[in-house]
């Protein structure tokens, strides 16, 4: 092989005075998924067509391109390029259908939005999130290709996808369920960006959303996906402080996710509040606290300091960064700090910037934030979860009113899944009837009707005197409903 490298170069610049080629990608060995050679005489070899017959040429050529270095040798199997169909390809999928679904379903498109207001810049901060990172990915995947390294162009689409569809469709659930034109623009236009990006990597599967979303809906768009121009990176729309305070949103949640599931506390039961460290706090403002809330199901999210008595502190010296300035004596200021009031300093540390401890041989000495380690957990009654220096605590303690509205939620759940099981579309509004022969869950449908109705899409919800045998039932509630979509008898 690189005897034929240097033979098209040696035969170019003789011939022709310059060489034939710019760059060389040398592939490596391909190798069955136990990490052997493949081989006829093992009878382990796969051929290319019938593999692309399974599983579709794109998922193929994803694998080939983005599922490692090219010069690296790569195991290929059915399994390992299932798991790319599944991870990034049906992700990318399902959140193409997510969008049209929902966009049917309000009477939405990109030319009747047009045509009603001007697109606006988004405000929301799920939207503000979105376009900054679409921006920063057209700009990483740009810089990827430029380099031939589709590896990390794939990385960061793989990446990409899956933050918005676990993470910016999910939280973003009921404003499309509301038909938000910002939302569905937003989503839309993301799509659109990402499509253009994925084309080079999986030419087929991109050119049939292309037509699907945007040819479809734009009589002005090109022709196809591949006669599209390269996206171009806006940068005035990327916002670095945005994304980093969208990271710490996202590790508190799944840090509070942790939390429940530690406490086995269903993410349907409501909880007071949550408590996260003073300095997280102080970097999420109003619209990223509301996330956190909404994605916890808690009534309220609190800093540590504001807690109180209800919390223990701990305090231990950061070695990386005493060493830069105390060198040889840091042993001495760490222990210092460790001996020293932990509630004190994080009180200090947090309201002046700096605190001082006492160093016997060096006497009082002055320490900052980022010299200082300090931990906070809650007492009794919390379930807590600390990982690299983050940690959330949750308020454990569940009023009558908080088990009521966690009730309401399990209705909510049933009744959703009989609208799917009756094969109800999504923008379908129902009449709910319903009987409980648990005094508490009748007391919480009483209570939370308007909620319930307008979650499920209930137009009317009523209790009924009396079941038939065809109602769902959810024995764990003790609870008979029926649902009938609204023109149906």
């Amino acid at each position: 092989t690189r005897g034929w490298f240097y033979s098209l170069m040696a035969v170019g610049t003789l011939v022709f005075d310059h060489s034939s080629y710019k760059n060389v990608l040398c592939l490596g060995h391909i190798l069955a998924e136990d990490g052997r050679k493949m081989s006829k005489h093992l009878g382990n070899i796969l051929e290319p067509i019938p593999l692309m017959d399974t599983h579709g040429a794109d998922a193929v050529r994803w694998f080939m391109a983005a599922g490692g270095s090219p010069w690296s040798s790569r195991r290929v199997g059915h399994g390992t390029i299932q798991e790319t169909v599944r991870k990034v390809l049906m992700t990318y999928l399902n959140t193409v259908a997510f969008q049209s679904l929902y966009a049917r379903a309000n009477g939405w498109s990109p030319a009747s939005a047009s045509l009603v207001e001007p697109v606006e810049t988004p405000t929301h901060v799920l939207d503000r999130w979105l376009v900054s990172a679409r921006n920063t990915l057209t700009r990483q995947v740009t810089e990827a290709l430029d380099d031939f390294d589709t590896q990390r162009a794939g990385a960061l689409l793989a990446s990409f996808v899956d933050d918005l569809s676990n993470w910016y469709v999910r939280r973003s659930r009921r404003r499309f369920w509301d038909g938000r034109p910002g939302a569905l623009q937003t989503l839309h236009d993301t799509i659109d960006v990402v499509t253009r990006l994925m084309a080079p990597l999986v030419p087929f599967i991109t050119e049939r959303v292309w037509q699907d979303l945007v040819v479809a809906t734009d009589p002005d768009a090109p022709a196809s996906v591949h006669l599209a121009s390269w996206p171009v990176v806006d940068e005035a729309a990327i916002d670095p402080r945005l994304d980093e305070a969208m990271q710490l949103t996202r590790r508190i949640v799944e840090l509070g996710r942790s939390a429940r599931a530690e406490a086995k506390v269903k993410t349907r039961q409501p909880l007071s509040r949550a408590l996260i460290p003073s300095a997280a706090f102080g970097l999420l403002d109003a619209d990223l606290r509301a996330e956190v809330m909404a994605e916890l199901n808690v009534e309220r999210l609190e800093s540590f300091a504001s807690a109180g008595d209800l919390v223990d502190h701990s305090a231990k010296g950061n070695f990386r960064a005493l060493g830069k300035r105390f060198g040889k004596q840091t042993p001495l200021v760490a222990g210092a700090i460790a001996s020293a009031d932990a509630s004190v300093l994080a009180a200090d540390l947090a309201t002046h910037g700096k605190a001082y401890v006492l160093v016997t041989e060096l006497g009082e000495v002055e320490v900052t934030p980022e010299e200082v380690i300090v931990s906070e957990r809650p007492r009794e009654g919390w379930s807590v979860v600390n990982e690299q220096g983050e940690t959330v605590a949750l308020d454990l303690e569940l009023t009558p009113a908080l088990v009521q509205a966690g009730l309401a939620r399990e209705v909510i759940r049933g009744v959703q899944e009989a609208r799917k099981a009756s094969g109800f579309e999504v923008s379908d509004r129902i009449r709910l009837e319903w009987s409980a022969t648990d005094a508490a869950t009748a007391e919480a449908v009483r209570a939370y009707a308007a909620l319930i109705g307008d979650e499920v899409l209930a137009v009317s919800v009523t209790e009924a005197g009396a079941t038939a045998d065809d109602w769902f039932a959810d024995d764990e509630l003790g609870l008979r409903f029926r649902v009938a979509r609204v023109g149906q008898a």
